[in-house]
């Protein structure tokens, strides 16, 4: 399961790209429910987690009855609370397993329509679960999204600074309305993203990447990042965004720009942050078989 950049500027709760950290996670039959948890971040060692929580609910979609008791042994690379869809990823992959221990009745669409409706929104779930370019819109008939190829030659950078920003957090500080000058040159930028990634155009990037609907209400959170922004693209980044409620500063650049915006992002993200460099993430997989005595209705 990947890990995921949400928004990509101005495509909120729409657009997302897939994330190369996976997140492993393992379930068997247990006698009562157990979480074993390593990686990034201090999690809680309770069956009151994401990956129980997806579990349970995709296994009561699928089979109809509650899930069996499950240990889920998880190890995860997806820096916590920083923008990069560690929640979402946790989601869809205790539902994939909750589906695949059930017999698989709801299959990749149907764990993507549950997850999208447990989330609220399917800019995370989508790339976490069909990985590459997502996206995705809710329709009469359910969510849908659509995948697109990332370009070869297109590289991907994250400063990740060492403070949290939680979502509630981040959107509690948004506009309940928006200015029509603003939905109209957002609904275009946002447009603009699919045509540069299907027609690999990365100049039009610097258009399609620019947002006015979330991430300047969300400065007084960033300290530096306003700052960082604007030299990334001075110094010929493509695209550089909040990657979904931040803190962490998403980045699409040439190899030729590959050093000094890792420099900027090394500045923004500060002594005790990190920058990535990962690929695209692709598809999530299950493997293996689940044996577990039948669940009580």
């Amino acid at each position: 399961m990947c890990a995921s950049s949400a928004n990509l500027g101005p495509g909120f709760d729409c657009l997302g790209l897939a994330v190369g950290l996976e997140l492993r996670v393992r379930a068997r039959p247990a006698e009562r429910d157990r979480f074993v948890y390593a990686g990034e971040g201090r999690v809680e060692a309770s069956a009151d987690n994401l990956i129980h929580r997806g579990f349970g609910a995709a296994y009561r979609a699928a089979a109809g009855t509650t899930a069996p008791a499950v240990r889920i042994e998880a190890d995860n690379p997806v820096p916590l609370a920083r923008g990069l869809g560690s929640s979402s990823a946790a989601l869809v992959a205790g539902a994939l397993l909750g589906d695949a221990a059930a017999g698989g009745a709801l299959g990749p669409d149907g764990v993507f329509q549950l997850t999208a409706d447990l989330e609220g929104h399917p800019d995370n779930v989508a790339p976490a679960l069909y990985g590459g370019v997502t996206v995705s819109a809710h329709g009469d008939e359910g969510w849908r999204a659509e995948v697109l190829p990332w370009p070869e030659g297109w590289r991907l950078l994250f400063g990740v600074p060492s403070f949290e920003v939680p979502t509630d957090r981040a959107r509690a500080v948004l506009p309940a309305r928006l200015a029509r000058g603003d939905a109209v040159r957002t609904a275009a930028r946002t447009a603009l993203w699919p045509v540069a990634v299907l027609r690999e155009r990365p100049e039009l990037l610097r258009v399609a990447s620019q947002d006015v609907a979330h991430e300047p209400f969300r400065h007084p959170l960033l300290p530096g990042f306003a700052e960082a922004q604007a030299a990334l693209r001075e110094a010929g980044a493509w695209a550089a965004y909040l990657s979904g409620a931040g803190p962490t500063l998403g980045v699409v650049c040439s190899d030729e720009a590959l050093p000094t915006c890792r420099g900027i992002l090394e500045r923004y993200a500060g002594p005790d942050g990190r920058v990535l460099a990962p690929g695209i993430g692709t598809a999530a997989r299950v493997s293996g078989r689940f044996a577990a005595a039948p669940a009580t209705p």
